[in-house]
């Protein structure tokens, strides 16, 4: 199992670490934003233990404000976790691609390649070398040291065969690091907000996630599984749809707070647009009065991927603690190595970790569950390349690798 899990993190360990930090780092700005109103009436403000967790509430939202928050928003400022790499040109394997925003702030400027740190781009870290005037060459035999190095083509072709063979039978979700076309963003200079792409297509991409890859009760035929008929499932769909419906709470939260208010800023002047808390919005998305009751239960399922996220942060930190986050800047390097080190500490400590050991412990069904599991999970993946505003697809493809932390918690 340990060996399982060491694949899952050195496979995906660059991506692992940038991801689980942004989508704490998201998800910390929407516990603020619960409080934005400071309305202690409010639908927003969640008392009680978290669905299928041993936590409360108040637990989370004081551990992520006096403890994650501070150091995740520090953190993210650095080189390691502020460029990602990523392919935005892929095109949808589901259906047509007839819905390519045109609208200005959709577009994501790549990066160029003279900004990019020499450690991402696969530039080898500087390694202290033996000195000129070392005696090794007195002890050493030429026949008693030699050491036949040579592959065969053959078994060069086998290897990537056999390679991209365990790629596809492992992964919960496509990566697009290794991509030709990928290529590097800053993600400071494209933040996730509302760029107004709405409508047809938009809501095309949430009724494929949730119609065709979740798991629906029997006799239901609702986008969204209503509370009562969740509670009746098996603890693993009923989590793969809490896990689905936290990530499209956060990118709706996230939405409402910085939403596209006017094309102009402050001034007047059509320029960059002027950016803002929508609260109108967050209650059409979440109020109780328009969602049939189950807004308030899709932010509960916030705090569930969020404890989904810690938990697999805590397991891998044995195995992220050794990774040398190199970009290049030596001092930013060490500081970002340490800044790591004491995340993952605190995320260790947390006292009521969500417990994995319940999931898929019923021999044949649940291995066939599991596999359910991938495949759904590498499709909503794939979904993210039709989505058709660059801005959206790009947090959307960052997002949706949640499913990252659930083959680390899996294996």
């Amino acid at each position: 199992m340990k060996r399982n899990c060491n694949r899952v993190v050195m496979q995906f360990k660059g991506h692992f670490t940038t991801q689980v930090c942004l989508l704490f780092f998201i998800i910390s700005r929407c516990f603020a934003y619960f409080n934005f109103k400071e309305d202690n009436d409010c639908f927003c403000q969640l008392q009680g233990r978290i669905d299928d967790c041993s936590c409360n509430i108040d637990t989370v939202d004081y551990y992520n404000n006096v403890k994650i928050y501070p150091r995740l928003r520090s953190l993210l400022n650095k080189d390691y976790f502020r460029f990602y790499k990523v392919n935005l040109k892929k095109e949808c394997p589901f259906w047509a691609d007839d819905s390519r925003c045109a609208i200005r702030y959709c577009h994501v400027e790549t990066c160029q390649e003279d900004i990019i740190p020499s450690g991402l781009k696969g530039e080898p870290k500087p390694v202290e070398k033996y000195k000129a005037d070392s005696n090794c060459k007195d002890d050493h035999n030429v026949e008693l040291g030699y050491l036949n190095t040579t592959i065969s083509k053959q078994a060069r072709e086998e290897f990537v065969i056999w390679t991209n063979y365990d790629n596809a039978q492992e992964n919960f979700c496509l990566i697009d690091e290794n991509d030709s076309e990928a290529e590097y963003v800053d993600l400071l200079l494209n933040p996730e907000r509302y760029t107004g792409y709405k409508g047809v297509s938009a809501h095309r991409i949430w009724n494929s996630i949730y119609m065709e890859n979740c798991f629906k009760p029997r006799n239901s035929f609702h986008t969204y599984i209503q509370s009562e008929k969740l509670n009746h499932m098996c603890l693993e769909k009923r989590a793969f749809y809490r896990a689905v419906s936290g990530l499209h709470s956060s990118i709706n939260i996230h939405l409402s707070a910085k939403y596209l208010l006017s094309d102009k800023d402050e001034f007047g002047i059509d320029n960059q647009g002027k950016w803002g808390h929508n609260v109108e919005e967050f209650q059409r998305r979440f109020s109780p009065e328009t969602t049939n009751g189950e807004g308030p239960n899709r932010l509960r399922n916030l705090y569930f991927i969020y404890l989904l996220e810690l938990r697999a942060l805590a397991k891998a930190s044995p195995y992220l603690e050794r990774e040398q986050y190199y970009t290049g800047n030596e001092v930013e390097d060490w500081d970002t190595k340490l800044a790591v080190k004491d995340l993952l500490g605190i995320a260790k400590s947390f006292p009521e970790h969500f417990d994995e050991t319940n999931m898929f412990i019923g021999g044949e069904h649940a291995k066939k569950l599991k596999g359910e599991f991938k495949h759904h999970f590498r499709n909503i993946s794939a979904i993210m390349d039709c989505v058709g505003c660059d801005k959206c697809k790009l947090w959307g493809k960052l997002q949706v690798c949640t499913c990252i932390f659930v083959d680390l918690l899996l294996h």
